[in-house]
């Protein structure tokens, strides 16, 4: 019984709400550098690092009550590796045959969404 009411805890929540903020900030930034006809490694280039500062503040501030700057090198890790991960799945998308990146893009969503909470729960924010 312990174990489903950590399932519940306050972070979970706070982060799928920040979440979800920050994802469609991010999807948005995205959508938009792919309308601009910008390459996808260039689009979520820009996204991500326009993201780091914006989600940097919502997570590490609203989810994990952190101030200060004294994680932000991880944090930045931690999108470098997300950025890798998105990047070579609309490659793999696109290897398929699937070249609309606006759908690629939602696919990887939910996954990238759910490993940069047990990055930042576990590694980056951890007491």
């Amino acid at each position: 019984m312990n174990h489903y009411k950590n399932l519940f805890h306050k972070d979970y929540f706070l982060f799928l709400a920040t979440g979800m903020l920050n994802t469609f900030f991010g999807y948005a930034l995205f959508s938009f550098f792919i309308y601009l006809s910008f390459h996808y490694t260039l689009a979520v280039f820009c996204s991500t690092v326009i993201g780091i500062l914006f989600n940097y503040k919502t997570i590490g501030g609203l989810v994990f009550a952190h101030q200060g700057e004294s994680r932000f090198v991880p944090f930045i890790a931690v999108y470098a590796l997300l950025y890798s991960l998105n990047v070579y799945g609309l490659w793999q998308f696109e290897s398929f045959g699937i070249d609309d990146k606006y759908i690629a893009g939602a696919i990887l969503l939910f996954p990238l969404a759910l490993l940069s909470f047990v990055l930042n729960k576990f590694w980056v924010f951890k007491n």
